[in-house]
C-alpha cells in the first residue's frame, strides 16, 4: 500500500477511536438538528457541563464540530453532514444485527 492510503487509514482509525463514545455521539446526534449552545446540549443530555465541554473539545480536535461565539456563548454545529450518514450507516448495521439477533431468539423460543 502507498503512503497516502496507509495515513488516510490512521486517521480514519483516529476519527473511529473519537466516534467510539456515547456522549460524543448523543453530542453529535443533538447538533444534527442544527447549532447549539453548550448549555442546551447540557440541559439536552443531563451531563455535567465539564464532561460535556470536554467531549466537545475532543470533537473540535478532530475538526467533527465547528464553533462560534456570540458574546460569552458557544455555539457548536457539525463541521460536515456526511458525519451524521456515517453515524446513520453504523446505527443501520447495528438495527439490522440486532434485527437478526431477536429473530433467533424468538425461533428458538418457539422450538422449545
Amino acid at each position: 500500500m502507498d503512503p497516502q492510503a496507509i495515513e488516510l487509514f490512521k486517521l480514519q482509525a483516529e476519527i473511529c477511536k473519537t466516534l467510539a463514545d456515547p456522549n460524543r455521539l448523543m453530542l453529535l446526534h443533538l447538533l444534527r438538528g442544527g447549532e447549539k449552545s453548550v448549555s442546551q446540549l447540557v440541559d439536552s443530555l443531563r451531563l455535567p457541563q465539564s464532561n460535556v465541554s470536554r467531549h466537545l473539545a475532543v470533537l473540535r480536535e478532530r475538526s467533527l464540530v465547528e464553533t462560534r461565539r456570540e458574546g460569552t456563548t458557544i455555539f457548536y454545529r457539525m463541521a460536515n453532514p456526511k458525519i451524521s450518514e456515517a453515524c446513520d450507516l453504523v446505527r443501520e448495521v447495528l438495527q439490522s444485527q440486532l434485527n437478526r439477533n431477536q429473530a433467533l431468539v424468538n425461533s428458538l423460543n418457539t422450538h422449545v
